[in-house]
């Protein structure tokens, strides 16, 4: 098993931090991805944020009312091995072929 640290994302609009409201999962919980993790208040909107991916809770950080500023570890998952690494991933692009044709075509 392997442990992978979820940060405050940048929640935009130069917002740098972000108060606990309530924490919508447990330690020892089980969660999918995009299932709500923690509902946050920042001084535009209060949000629930939703989990980057599948795994078990290992820990959550702060509680109700505790300010984390956005890179802070939220929460620990731990997920398997062979699931570990980078969430998500972009796939690779082959080069694009170009056909030019170097000759006029011959007209008969």
């Amino acid at each position: 098993m392997a442990e992978i640290a979820f940060s405050l994302p940048d929640l935009g609009e130069g917002l740098i931090e972000a108060t606990v409201l309530e924490w919508l999962v447990a330690v020892g919980d089980q969660v999918e991805r995009n299932q709500p993790l923690v509902e946050l208040d920042t001084t535009k909107s209060s949000l629930e944020l939703p989990s980057p991916q599948a795994g078990r809770i290992l820990r959550t950080v702060g509680e109700a009312g505790d300010v984390i500023e956005v890179g802070d570890t939220l929460v620990v998952f731990e997920v398997d091995d062979d699931t570990a690494g980078i969430v998500g991933s972009v796939p690779k692009q082959k080069p694009k072929r170009r056909r030019v044709r170097l000759n006029a075509p011959d007209e008969d």
